[in-house]
């Protein structure tokens, strides 16, 4: 599977000591299927002036001794483990979690839930409209190391 990272940076060799904690997924190295989501990103950094990344990557389809979690779509399932990892609580880990991202458009609904405007029923009434974009969060060095495999990077 070919997957993206945008960064300001190229990135050879990711490790979790340079991820950010209180994240989607939690603390992890977040990619994308999605060439176009993760070009989007790049966005982001050339509007504040600095360079903008793509790097791509492939993941072995096999993979042993690996936990992995799915969420298919945006449903309370996922808003818990969203919520809990955002706030740093303790919750189930897994060594690859793929799902939606609380991009801009999610996060707006996830932001008024935490904060108790929304009820979990409101929030979640709102967020089955919405198609997600995808995300995989790799929380594992271990699997970092053995299964995911630089092969390029480009300059945005």
């Amino acid at each position: 599977m070919i997957l993206y990272h945008t960064s300001n940076i190229e990135i050879q060799n990711p490790d979790l000591l340079h991820s950010r904690s209180k994240l989607d997924f939690g603390k992890g190295f977040y990619l994308t299927p999605l060439r176009i989501q993760a070009e989007k990103y790049g966005e982001r950094f050339l509007r504040r002036g600095i360079k903008a990344m793509l790097n791509i990557f492939s993941l072995d389809d096999e993979r042993e001794n690996c936990t992995y979690k799915v969420f298919n779509s945006y449903d309370g399932e996922w808003l818990d483990f969203v919520m809990a990892c955002r706030k740093g609580l303790p919750h189930v880990t897994f060594d690859i979690i793929e799902g939606g991202i609380a991009d801009d458009q999610v996060f707006n609904t996830v932001d008024l839930y935490f904060s108790g405007i929304y009820t979990r029923e409101q929030a979640l009434n709102q967020l089955q409209y919405t198609k997600p974009n995808r995300q995989i969060c790799i929380t594992s060095q271990y699997v970092l190391d053995k299964y995911l495999h630089f092969q390029s990077s480009k300059q945005l």
